[in-house]
């Protein structure tokens, strides 16, 4: 069986939220023992992270790692149409994945004991971000 559903996420600007328990309750009423879940986020200036989920300090010490790596208003980049965070959102994306696959087990995402699955927010103000999750197995 192959299922499919687009849900939004709204982002007040740049970080991480958090969209386990969204991502695990689909899963759940989906019915699937066995198969796979595919997320994917039809942004170039967002992604999905699998991150650690139990300290907020691993989030804020990889913002602060990609705000060195990739600055805001850096005069390198010449993609600047959207403001200073425009470039720096895309490389950001580039830099980590807009889908991830999670195995699905006895009905479940059989994700490790510290693992959350979050939507990283590139850009600076709010947005509203779509996502789709494909259910594949049985």
């Amino acid at each position: 069986m192959v299922l499919q559903q687009t849900f939004s996420i709204r982002t007040e600007g740049r970080g991480t939220y958090e969209i386990t328990r969204e991502v695990r309750r689909r899963v759940r009423e989906s019915g699937l023992e066995l198969g796979t879940c595919h997320l994917f986020v039809h942004h170039t200036s967002a992604s999905l992270v699998l991150c650690e989920n139990a300290d907020p300090s691993v989030r804020r010490d990889l913002e602060a790692f990609m705000a060195r790596l990739v600055p805001d208003g850096d005069p390198l980049f010449a993609h600047t149409d959207e403001g200073p965070d425009d470039m720096p959102a895309h490389l950001r994306a580039i830099l980590t994945k807009v889908d991830l696959t999670i195995p699905i087990s006895r009905g479940e995402c059989r994700l490790g004991t510290w693992q959350g699955i979050y939507l990283y927010e590139h850009r600076t103000q709010a947005h509203q971000r779509q996502i789709t999750l494909t259910l594949n197995g049985e």
